[in-house]
């Protein structure tokens, strides 16, 4: 039942995935930026011709105070701005941990041989992806690393928590694309992961993506 309910990756207005994100999976929402049409193209709503994100990122400083999880307060802020991106702040119902395209399909095909539980799953148009975990992970996933023998930074982990968001589907990034799901949220992956469950499968295929990339550019290099 729930899962019928789930925003669709295209095609849905803006309010109604937030008015579900708070409503279905109690997270809290924030409306961001959005797209403009300016001298025939899509311009970023803050003004900025080269911005890094265009339409998918906070209109200010104080966006986290801005973040709901009321569906009627959602309703409201994208009834005023309905082009407006879904933010997901980060460190509230969920952490995420941030990882290289290539190596979160390696590793989400890893995770689902072996049973492992999952959360939900996203997909940026800048090639991450971001997989839900319970809060606090963002806080040890540095250690968790190095317990495994890597360096967070080295092969490119992050764990996103208190003060950072996720841009949720459908929101669209300039022409870029859509964030999508990678893994949509359903009855059976309303429990989140801790962090620990997943970080070894996710570390090994950061490691392995990392060192395939500097194997490149050093063939690169001698050729």
């Amino acid at each position: 039942m729930e899962a019928a309910k789930v925003p669709q990756q295209r095609g849905e207005q803006l309010l109604d995935a937030a008015v579900r994100y708070t409503e279905e999976r109690h997270w809290d929402v924030c409306p961001g930026t959005w797209l403009e049409a300016a001298a025939g193209a899509e311009q970023c709503s803050c003004g900025d011709a080269g911005c890094d994100a265009p339409g998918a990122h906070p209109t200010g400083p104080d966006w986290a105070g801005q973040a709901t999880g009321s569906g009627a307060a959602a309703r409201r802020m994208w009834s005023r701005h309905p082009k407006a991106s879904i933010l997901l702040p980060t460190g509230r119902s969920f952490d995420a941990i941030d990882v290289p395209e290539s190596a979160g399909f390696l590793a989400l095909a890893r995770m689902e041989r072996m049973g492992l539980p999952l959360g939900p799953v996203t997909c940026s148009p800048d090639r991450r992806m971001f997989f839900f975990v319970l809060p606090g992970a963002a806080a040890k996933s540095n250690d968790l690393v190095r317990k495994l023998g890597w360096r967070a930074a080295a092969i490119d982990l992050v764990g996103c928590g208190e003060g950072h968001y996720v841009t949720a589907p459908p929101t669209r990034v300039g022409a870029r694309g859509a964030v999508q799901w990678a893994l949509r949220p359903t009855p059976a992956n309303r429990w989140l992961p801790d962090a620990e469950e997943l970080i070894s499968p996710l570390a090994y295929a950061c490691a392995r993506e990392a060192a395939d990339a500097r194997a490149r550019l050093s063939g690169d290099a001698l050729s």
